[in-house]
């Protein structure tokens, strides 16, 4: 099965997450693909503009955050 892309090479099936450590008012969600990570914002959902970022750029992001 062929998955329909949206923007950055996202499937538009993206199974999107939020922290459990966001607050009730809304946060941020990530979506994770093979080959790149979309980031959106929990409070307009689906109709949120997404940010796009390519795997590696996204590994080197969350181990400096640690």
């Amino acid at each position: 099965m062929r998955f329909q892309e949206v923007a950055g090479g996202l499937p538009a099936m993206t199974r999107w997450r939020k922290s459990t450590y966001s607050a009730e008012n809304g946060c941020v969600e990530v979506g994770p693909s093979v080959a790149a990570v979309g980031v959106r914002d929990t409070k307009l959902g689906a109709v949120s503009p997404v940010l796009v970022f390519p795997r590696p750029a996204w590994s080197e992001f969350t181990v400096s955050l640690r």
